[in-house]
């Protein structure tokens, strides 16, 4: 049996509209640019950014030919107390879910169920390089399972819908052994976010993503791709910044920006720009290569030696040997 294609979509937070910010940009506008650019679908992002009436939601996809790819909804997995009102948020938004799951025969949406991150002050301070003496109990983690079980059994009998599981920085479900413990508990299907899980590997190499997808491939429901600033990671994880102070910082940059996940040329002139950006006249080419020698002496000592760089020179002799052949 064939393969169901590979299907891309966007959400509201890369408008800088999440968690209750940036709600300059109305969801219409958001929804047009997003459908002008060529995705096939998106996230609701923040419950309420976009319309909570059924039948407004519905037209406003609809008349898009836009899939309502799912939802994202945390709460304090950990506290058992906190699980009756997470799971009547998760409801609330499973059903709005609900009323677009016909709009695509391949796919419905899924409601991504998070624990809350940025809760707990020592994992607040400590993201992207957690210790194992900074994880869970066993009886913590058995607290944080049947919060995950009872929203998935709960979702699942009253909508149909899947749920799946967000991994995520300064949250109790981090780091790659950590995400193998909830695994073992629930068995449920990943959202695999690149950038979290680079970040909360406490790595900076991007083969380590590769390995976490082989690692936990049958488990990949969903591909959150995002790209992570090496420079950042590392910075944060030397001066011991918290989670909102590398956020701040541009851990998370726009996708082309990173050395690790884009082609390295692209990303050089992509943080020159960015330091010569206020220039608004060039007076002479004396100033302008004035102004990105110092950029590229300001960037020298964060870049990274490409792999096998030592044979360069040889890789140059023999193109212009091959070269100078095929000329004569």
């Amino acid at each position: 049996m064939p393969k169901p294609p590979i299907r891309f979509g966007n959400a509201p937070c890369s408008w800088g509209t999440i968690e209750g910010f940036g709600q300059g940009i109305p969801y219409d506008r958001m929804l047009d640019e997003l459908k002008e650019t060529g995705y096939e679908g998106s996230e609701l992002g923040d419950y309420g950014y976009m319309p909570t009436d059924p039948g407004r939601l519905r037209e406003a996809f609809l008349s898009r030919g836009l899939v309502l790819t799912g939802a994202f909804v945390a709460f304090p997995l950990t506290e058992e107390g906190a699980h009756p009102e997470g799971e009547a948020q998760a409801l609330r938004t499973a059903r709005l879910l609900q009323a677009l799951a016909d709009l695509d025969p391949g796919w419905k949406p899924l409601l991504v169920l998070s624990d809350l991150h940025s809760r707990d002050p020592m994992r607040f301070e400590r993201a992207g390089r957690i210790r194992p003496e900074d994880g869970l109990s066993p009886e913590g983690w058995q607290v944080l399972a049947r919060g995950v079980r009872r929203v998935v059994q709960a979702v699942g009998a009253a909508t149909g819908l899947e749920v799946v599981f967000h991994f995520h920085a300064a949250s109790f479900v981090e780091t790659p052994e950590e995400i193998r413990t909830l695994l073992e508990l629930t068995g449920v299907p990943l959202v695999f976010d690149t950038g979290h899980y680079l970040y909360g590997s406490g790595a900076l190499e991007g083969e380590v993503v590769l390995e976490g997808l082989r690692r936990f491939g049958p488990y990949l429901r969903y591909l959150h791709y995002k790209d992570l600033d090496p420079w950042v990671a590392e910075a944060a994880r030397r001066e011991g910044w918290d989670y909102r102070e590398a956020l701040r910082r541009g851990l998370f940059p726009e996708l082309g920006t990173s050395f690790k996940t884009t082609n390295c040329l692209d990303s050089i002139l992509a943080q020159v720009e960015r330091r010569t950006r206020k220039v608004t006249r060039w007076r002479t080419s004396d100033q302008k290569q004035r102004w990105v020698a110092t950029a590229l002496l300001d960037l020298e000592p964060r870049l990274r030696r490409v792999k096998g760089y030592r044979h360069l020179p040889r890789l140059r002799q023999v193109l212009q040997t091959g070269h100078r052949a095929e000329v004569a």
